[in-house]
């Protein structure tokens, strides 16, 4: 008990109190305003560090020195302010465009790369520019929605262009996926005042700590689950449970290894892929929190969630957050009159549309590389694996959702076991499809035979 009290030490008024009472200068200093401004101003930076990394003059046989990077950090700043711009006069649009703003966005996108590809390479600098533009628009595409839904609802008035600009462009970090959505949403969480301030801050060093206790755990696991070539394996003299890595066993031409072992690695495996986005989340969240914006962790405690849709919603938030406002809720949405009389069907089609369609669309387009050069089927063949596990996911995330929607809001069966049961058999599903997800070189022939060799078959 009194752990789980010392756990809570941010929700703690005597805490809260003694926060406010030794750092009551600093949060009067620490305004909304100043704290948004940090973040944008910081901005700027991270927009010329990913400038500089997606620049490769290479690609085109002409002299750029510093003009090409300088031209690319100007045409990035330059749509932000217009997609900003768009959101803000979102009702003089056109017609089709506040019909479908993110189609629209998407087919900015793509444009991009017809030109790319149906340009010569040699073409100049203007070439260089826009092929640094199109390798990262991917970062970019979920921020400037989330910035659009934001002038669809009529969530611009107040907001300046650097609010706006500190979630296109964080210095907290993230990947293109962006955590803590748009300002629109960072807003609802953002502290009004010392005590809410103090509140956030606390929340935040609490998650940073977590966050440093999952990466020792991290390593921990490395070292006597997997092994050797960790300090702490080392420590141990060499000591190891010498479990291999999922990446490993797929990859096998031959699946020697006994059969209880590898079951023991996928569930390793779910552990370990937890552990890792625990890790980098809360440090993404915490950096938001201790700035004043209290919002949801990334990922929070989906080992313990008792059905498939719960695990979905616990493991990657903000990942599940764009597929449900970007495929799920529009496609469920746009098919509520068509539908209206096979609720089932309309349930299918929006979750494939967000956990298979979306899903896949998602990785297609981070495969940067491919893309400027049009290799559109050439990437979505290297993506078979992952498409499959799409599938499945998308699979199990409908009948979970179903399962729960004929529950008719009554709970599920009571008792420690049936909840052991119910968490054993999202262990189970999540392990097994995460066979065709987990990084490694190994096509999709040998996962499927790695799947079989569970049971006995292959």
């Amino acid at each position: 008990m009194h752990l789980a009290h010392l756990m809570q030490f941010h929700e703690d008024a005597r805490v809260i109190a003694w926060w406010q009472a030794n750092l009551g200068g600093m949060l009067r200093c620490f305004t909304p305003f100043r704290r948004r401004t940090i973040l944008a101003v910081a901005g700027v930076w991270v927009c010329i560090k990913e400038s500089r990394h997606n620049f490769t003059p290479a690609d085109v046989p002409v002299p750029a020195d510093r003009l090409g990077p300088v031209l690319l950090v100007l045409a990035l700043l330059g749509m932000s302010w217009l997609l900003y711009r768009a959101a803000t006069g979102f009702s003089r649009l056109p017609r089709f465009v506040r019909t479908h703003p993110q189609l629209s966005l998407h087919s900015v996108y793509w444009g991009l790369l017809l030109v790319l590809w149906t340009s010569a390479p040699d073409s100049g600098l203007w070439r260089q520019v826009l092929l640094g533009v199109a390798a990262t628009f991917p970062f970019l595409l979920w921020r400037f929605g989330y910035l659009l839904l934001s002038g669809q609802h009529g969530r611009m008035t107040g907001t300046r262009f650097s609010d706006h600009f500190l979630t296109i462009w964080p210095i907290y970090g993230g990947s293109n996926t962006p955590y803590g959505k748009g300002f629109g949403y960072l807003s609802r969480f953002e502290a009004k005042s010392e005590e809410e301030l103090a509140r956030s801050q606390l929340a935040g060093i609490k998650l940073y700590i977590l966050s440093n206790i999952w990466l020792a755990s991290m390593k921990v696991f490395e070292g006597v689950i997997y092994g050797p070539g960790n300090e702490l394996t080392r420590m141990l003299g060499g000591y190891t449970l010498g479990i291999p890595k999922l990446s490993y066993l797929v990859a096998m031409e031959s699946q020697e290894t006994a059969v209880w072992i590898s079951w023991i690695s996928i569930y390793c495996e779910l552990v370990y892929q937890v552990l890792r986005h625990a890790v980098h989340g809360h440090v993404v969240i915490a950096i938001l929190r201790i700035f004043g914006f209290n919002v949801f962790r990334n990922t929070y405690k989906p080992l313990l969630a008792e059905s498939i849709v719960e695990f979905w919603n616990r493991y990657y938030y903000y990942f599940k957050e764009i597929m449900a406002n970007f495929f799920f809720l529009p496609t469920f949405t746009q098919l509520g009159r068509q539908l209206r009389n096979w609720p089932t069907l309309r349930l299918f089609a929006a979750v494939f549309a967000a956990a298979f369609i979306g899903n896949t669309y998602y990785h297609l387009i981070k495969l940067g590389d491919m893309m400027v050069q049009g290799q559109v089927f050439e990437g979505l063949y290297a993506l078979r694996s992952r498409i499959f596990y799409c599938l499945l996911l998308a699979l199990g995330i409908f009948v979970s959702m179903l399962r729960e929607q004929r529950r008719g809001g009554r709970p599920p069966a009571q008792g420690q076991a049936n909840r052991l049961l119910r968490i054993a058999g999202v262990w189970t599903f999540f392990s097994l499809i995460y066979i065709w997800n987990v990084g490694s070189g190994a096509p999709f022939i040998p996962r499927l035979n790695f799947f079989l060799s569970l049971f006995g078959i292959a």
